[in-house]
């Protein structure tokens, strides 16, 4: 993660962030011959409270795709049934590297003066990779991308 934050805008709170992706040479190896991998974003806000866990206020959780198609020599980023091509890993990665106006939560659900505690990250899902894979993603740091909890506070 480079940075993150949050902003009011006239329809509720948009996230925009910053992720530094780059990916091993085996888990590129492994896009070039044909296995998908999916990424999820995961972001929270939660209210703390002194005498209670804190209260989530908004917990999202977005996954995409990315496979490369040797036929056409294009890699492919799809969001549920969006999606759009690219000529190059290194075209695809500087988009997954934004994440810009996203809206997070409407304007009613924050509390003006109140402080949260937002938390954002990415990573790659390796349950979604096929079995053999899985096996040896677990035995191997090649197959781990996944950024660290980004954490800071937002007050209204």
């Amino acid at each position: 993660m480079r940075s993150a934050v949050l902003e009011t805008s006239t329809d509720g709170y948009r996230l925009n962030a910053d992720f530094d992706i780059s990916f091993t040479p085996t888990l590129e190896d492994a896009l070039n011959k044909g296995v998908s991998l999916y990424f999820v974003t995961e972001f929270e806000l939660a209210r703390p409270r002194w005498y209670w866990f804190d209260q989530k206020v908004v917990e999202l959780r977005q996954q995409f795709k990315l496979s490369y198609y040797a036929l056409t020599r294009q890699y492919r980023l799809s969001v549920g049934t969006l999606f759009q091509n690219y000529a190059t890993l290194e075209e695809v990665v500087n988009v997954m590297n934004q994440l810009h106006n996203r809206l997070v939560a409407d304007k009613d659900a924050l509390q003006k003066g109140q402080k949260y505690d937002a938390a954002l990250r990415m990573k790659l899902d390796l349950s979604q990779l096929p079995k053999p894979f899985q096996v040896n993603a677990l035995a191997s740091t090649d197959w781990t991308l996944s950024s660290d909890w980004y954490r800071w506070e937002v007050t209204p």
